[in-house]
């Protein structure tokens, strides 16, 4: 990372991440055909359920993150020992975080969806999905960190191999369990759930594996192992306002669906079909900052200034190729897209228009999205949390609860791209001061 040319480093670590990520979403886009094929309900029961697995999401990212920020400063700096440390003091923070979702998985699952709807279709069906992805959410913990350590080190190959393996394990059962398919009882949307989990476990399994036979900077062991609170406290203060940016999206969910429910479900199922469509552009881009951050990090560790300015133009130029070709597919062909969804006509009459207003944000948010990172990859975090904070909870909602008393749902959609806006402006300030406090002067 600190040798090769940076746009061939920055493309051999971001592709294979790239790729896989997209795989990702796109097991996450067939999870939503085949759940869509159930019924408007159960879409609208998973799109319900977002928020709360957003939320386990974000901890173990924003914790891998943390975890990712250190242990490649640690290589930089030549420092093993903390490597080792990094990692599994990493592991420990994100067991005790599965724990705490796995117990409130048990006991709050079907209140969650009562406290939002009394469609009863919505509630059980939404239960069913969201116990399953909590009271299992180890396997999603496991799979994040594991996958991290080895893009920490620069094999993100490897955690290609792990994300494409659980990917494909999910799609390949999702149809099976839901449907009922070779002799397996159809079980609907908690059908889907239970391949999500195993898909997840076969990943973290296969992370793990690799991990101990592939990524010999580290050494995975807990052998008189101690929690060492120098070391947690370094992973959370870059962690904490990655977590916080998911947290505060999770609540901009949570709210947006409130909001769009006083309207009609459908409204919902609509916003559930964009979340996952936008996700298959963000995902690549989320794949070039897992390879950029570890570039950023070791490098800042090494004091090398040029290598980290051409690792972030490169990576902003790759971000908004990506996002302009994701905009001028929603512009021209939304009712495909909603289609592949089962959309009847009143989802097509407000998601055709949902779709061309929201994709305004793809203008500005390859800039944003490699903006925050690049906080994170300076251990300057909390802009990130700052950012996110202000764009979706300051902003977003607010002037979405002020369009909808328009009584229009159509209109509702333009919070987006304002609260975009005021993202890109944000993110601009803090790079700039970033860049003079800690770039300018290496």
């Amino acid at each position: 990372m600190g040798r090769w040319p940076v746009n061939r480093l920055l493309l051999s670590m971001s592709i294979p991440m790239m790729l896989s990520m997209m795989v990702q979403a796109l097991y996450n886009i067939v999870d939503s055909i085949f759940v869509a094929r159930i019924g408007e309900d159960a879409l609208t029961a998973v799109t319900l359920a977002f928020p709360i697995q957003s939320v386990m999401i974000g901890i173990g990212v924003g914790t891998g993150v943390g975890i990712n920020a250190l242990l490649s400063k640690s290589l930089g700096e030549r420092d093993f020992d903390k490597v080792n440390k990094s990692a599994t003091n990493g592991l420990f923070l994100v067991w005790v975080s599965a724990a705490v979702f796995t117990a409130a998985g048990f006991f709050l699952s079907e209140w969650y969806f009562r406290v939002q709807t009394d469609i009863e279709t919505i509630i059980l069906m939404g239960r069913d999905y969201l116990f399953m992805v909590t009271v299992f959410s180890f396997a999603i913990f496991n799979q994040i960190t594991f996958e991290r350590l080895l893009s920490s080190t620069g094999k993100t190959f490897y955690a290609m191999i792990s994300q494409l393996t659980g990917a494909i394990v999910n799609i390949i059962l999702d149809p099976i369990m839901i449907f009922g398919l070779l002799g397996c009882p159809a079980m609907g949307v908690k059908g889907a759930a239970i391949a999500t989990v195993i898909g997840q476990t076969i990943a973290g399994l296969t992370a793990l594996y690799l991990n101990l036979t592939r990524n010999k900077e580290i050494a995975l062991s807990f052998r008189g192992f101690k929690p060492d609170l120098w070391i947690i406290k370094t992973i959370y203060r870059v962690g904490v306002p990655s977590i916080l940016m998911q947290i505060s999206g999770s609540i901009m969910n949570y709210g947006i669906n409130r909001i769009l429910l006083s309207f009609t479900p459908t409204a919902i199922a609509v916003f559930g079909v964009f979340f996952r469509l936008q996700s298959f552009l963000f995902m690549p881009v989320f794949g070039l900052n897992n390879a950029m951050v570890p570039i950023i990090a070791f490098n800042y560790g090494a004091g090398d200034k040029s290598r980290i300015t051409k690792t972030i133009k490169l990576s902003i130029s790759y971000a908004a190729i990506i996002m302009i070709i994701g905009f001028l597919l929603f512009q021209w062909i939304p009712d495909k897209l909603l289609l592949l969804f089962n959309a009847s006509e009143e989802m097509l009459f407000i998601g055709i228009a949902a779709l061309r207003i929201i994709s305004l944000i793809f203008l500005f948010a390859g800039f944003c999205i490699v903006g925050l990172s690049v906080f994170q990859a300076m251990g300057s975090g909390m802009e990130s949390a700052v950012v996110a904070i202000a764009r979706q909870l300051v902003v977003l909602l607010p002037v979405a609860w002020l369009l909808s008393l328009l009584g229009d749902v159509n209109v509702v959609w333009w919070a987006f791209p304002i609260a975009e806006l005021i993202s890109l402006v944000l993110c601009m300030i803090f790079l700039k001061r970033i860049y003079n406090q800690k770039i300018k002067n290496l």
